[in-house]
Parts: C-alpha cells; structure tokens; sequence
C-alpha cells in the first residue's frame, strides 16, 4: 500500500511515471495502473484485492479421472515406485505425466483442497489372512 501512495504522491508533486518508476521499483505500468485507479476511485481504488490465483489448468474430466485414479489406484499400479502412498510430489508427477500441466506442490495441494480430498497421515493394519490368523487363536 507504500508504493501505491507513494506513486500518487510522487504524481502529485510533478513526477513523471518513469520517474516515479525509478523512485519506487516498479514498472511504468505498475505506475499507470495505480494512478488510473486512483483518478478513477480515488484512495478506496488503491486498496490491495484478493488475487484469485492462476486459472484451473486441468478440465473438469481431468479432475476427476485424478481424483479417481489417487482413490482407486496405488502409486505402483500407474507406473511410480513408490508402492503404496500417494505424496503431493508423486502427484505432480502425474499431472505432469498424465496431462502435461505442471503443478508446484503447494499449488497440487490447494488442488487438493478443491477436490474434496485431505492429507491423512497413513495408518497400518494386520493383512487380511494374518489378521483372520490372530483371531483364530483367540
């Protein structure tokens, strides 16, 4: 909010925009942008807003085969090593693999989010037959 009071300050002192530019570090569009929306709106249009964030990358088909596939199928079983835990780094990989879009995984982990689905910290149980075998001898 410095900088954008400041390039109106400096605008109304007789600074140029490449000056003003110079001065505070930004571009000279930067600078244009803040003194439009400040001649428009006044000091209200200065106001830093929510930035939205990158468009979705992937279609709405493309979202849910992912979600599917990281329900239904382990890592292995769509070609990673890893065997059995889907981390937001194999994830990227696979929206890279898959649909050639690349995910940080930060921005992987909001996709998440969006999705429905959380990180859960995996859980280990007896397998089927030892388990059957442990109530056996009970």
């Amino acid at each position: 909010m410095f900088e954008r009071y400041q390039t109106v300050r400096l605008s109304l002192l007789g600074y140029t925009q490449i000056q003003i530019a110079t001065i505070i570090g930004r571009s000279e569009r930067a600078v244009g942008t803040y003194l439009q929306c400040y001649e428009t709106s006044g000091l209200d249009g200065l106001q830093i807003k929510f930035a939205p964030g990158r468009c979705e990358r992937l279609t709405e088909e493309q979202q849910a085969k992912l979600k599917q596939t990281i329900m239904d199928a382990l890592p292995h079983e769509v070609g990673f090593t890893t065997k059995f835990n889907w981390t937001l780094e194999l994830i990227c990989n696979y929206i890279e693999r898959e649909f050639g879009e690349s995910y940080s995984t930060r921005g992987a982990s909001k996709l998440m989010s969006r999705l429905g689905m959380s990180y859960t910290k995996p859980t280990y149980t007896l397998a089927g037959k030892d388990f059957a075998l442990y109530r056996l001898r009970d």
